[in-house]
């Protein structure tokens, strides 16, 4: 009865730890981190800023209106008059209200703005002891166009384009590394949960050489001394089987910091290490990673942007102009309804220019410094598609070294299972030592964990491919993160 009670405690115990685990792939850990990473927080409000920034610009390319209101207005002054050679008060109540409806017009730079000004005045000069009072209305198009410069305004605009998708690019790039830094660490604790498991299954052998020496010396079959041994094989196996459990505990709180999830959640790491024959065609590989990596495509905003620190440093003391065109309708009453009874026409044409003379060889320098800075980013540039093409190659000759590893490390448990079987039947024959046994143990330990190894290794470098070229060779389908960034 006592024994059925145990046994059903065991097997309860068994299911709660089990549901108690939370058990994680690696997708479900690259959702976590991509949420809570403190990196990846701070590049998606870099991304927000640089989204907010182009909406805010682009909404100043839209009709501006804009109301000014001054209820009262109250003056009163004492002035010299030269004519008369004598002093003089006058004061003035008013209130006037502005409206005004301002547009840019993209393509050529330029703003027209419709305004018109409503006001009541009450003024009373000293000099000729008067009063005047009534409404006015004054209704004006203005015009203000820039000459002989560049486009100020669809510059600006480019900018902050070619900004935001600076930014996204960033976005796309952390998260390629931040799947790298995940996968690494994610591998990394099962590995350790296979070394847990691999230590276990030692200790467990261990405990079954133990109780076969044990039995034997009891017998008086064996020696005492193997006793002896036995018993250091097991208290050694036991620490280590103890030690690997410290080092996967471990292994999970630096996984579970990483990627931003509570350090009191129980996981179980769920990795697909099925490894298939992968073929990669190398000249595919480079052309998908010169034709697809978001850093070429930074280096190419650079470009652009010192073009237009070009353009910028071409207008310093540059020869400009400004035409401004004013057509306007101005009337007064002191009987608002009549306000418009007797109008005038207010018209005015200014054009100014701006004339170098100069300017001691700064623009000269300042020119000469932005071009060498367009030549340094044509460089970058030339560098980094060398840099990509490098980086492909050894991550495709590392591949080609792993499949042979694997290959090797299967090959090679087969034989130290086979081995460690064979020794073990000399063992209990009493014609192998307790220390023998430990020796072809550990090397059936070691290729387990080899192997293990070399999985994770190869998928790790699959990952490095993906990166490298933005190309997936396991689904054979093209990568786009800042495509996938924008359906988000």
């Amino acid at each position: 009865m006592k024994t059925r009670i145990l046994l059903i405690l065991l097997i309860l115990w068994t299911a709660f730890d089990a549901f108690a685990q939370q058990g994680m792939t690696l997708e479900q850990a690259l959702d976590v981190a991509e949420i809570n990473s403190p990196d990846m927080k701070i590049t998606r409000l870099n991304l927000v800023r640089s989204e907010e920034n182009l909406n805010a610009q682009r909404a100043t390319l839209k009709s501006n209106f804009s109301l000014t209101l001054n209820p009262l207005s109250y003056t009163q002054n004492r002035e010299f008059n030269e004519l008369i050679s004598d002093w003089y008060s006058r004061t003035t109540t008013e209130s006037y209200g502005n409206f005004t409806i301002s547009q840019p017009i993209i393509w050529t730079d330029a703003r027209i703005s419709l305004s018109n000004r409503f006001g009541y005045f009450d003024s009373y000069s000293e000099y000729t002891n008067t009063t005047s009072k009534g409404f006015s209305n004054n209704l004006s198009l203005n015009l203000d166009q820039p000459l002989f410069t560049y486009n100020r305004t669809k510059l600006n605009l480019k900018e902050l384009e070619l900004a935001l998708e600076n930014s996204k690019l960033n976005y796309a790039i952390q998260l390629l590394a931040l799947e790298r830094t995940v996968s690494q660490a994610f591998y990394y604790v099962y590995q350790q949960q296979q070394s847990l498991d691999i230590a276990s299954q030692a200790y467990e052998n261990m405990k079954k050489s133990y109780d076969i020496i044990s039995t034997k010396v009891d017998a008086g079959i064996s020696r005492k001394e193997e006793l002896f041994q036995a018993e250091l094989n097991l208290a050694t196996t036991k620490s280590d089987y103890e030690n690997k459990q410290v080092a996967l505990e471990n292994a999970k709180d630096d996984f579970k910091l990483l990627i931003g999830m509570s350090l009191f959640d129980e996981i179980v790491v769920l990795p697909n290490i099925a490894v298939d024959t992968i073929s990669v065609d190398i000249s595919f590989a480079i052309d998908q990673g010169l034709a697809n990596r978001m850093e070429l495509r930074q280096r190419e905003i650079n470009i652009e942007s010192s073009q237009f620190d070009l353009i910028q440093t071409k207008a310093l003391n540059e020869f400009r102009g400004n035409l401004g065109l004013s057509f306007g309708l101005f009337g007064d009453n002191e009987n608002v309804a009549d306000v418009y009874a007797n109008p005038t026409n207010n018209e005015a044409v200014s054009l100014s220019l701006t004339i170098p003379l100069w300017d001691w060889g700064e623009r000269k320098s300042r020119i000469k410094a932005t071009e060498a800075s367009i030549e340094s980013a044509n460089i970058s540039l030339e560098d980094e598609q060398n840099n990509i093409i490098i980086g492909i190659r050894k991550v495709y000759r590392n591949l080609l070294n792993l499949r042979n590893q694997i290959a090797i490390a299967r090959q090679s448990i087969t034989n130290a299972q086979l081995t460690y079987d064979l020794n073990l039947e000399k063992y209990k024959n009493g014609d192998l030592t307790g220390m023998d046994l430990n020796i072809y143990q550990n090397q059936l330990s070691e290729q387990q964990l080899s192997l293990t190894n070399s999985l994770i290794s190869y998928k790790l470098e699959l990952l490095n491919l993906k990166i490298q070229t933005l190309y997936d060779f396991e689904k054979k389908e093209a990568v786009s993160p800042v495509t996938s960034l924008e359906e988000k």
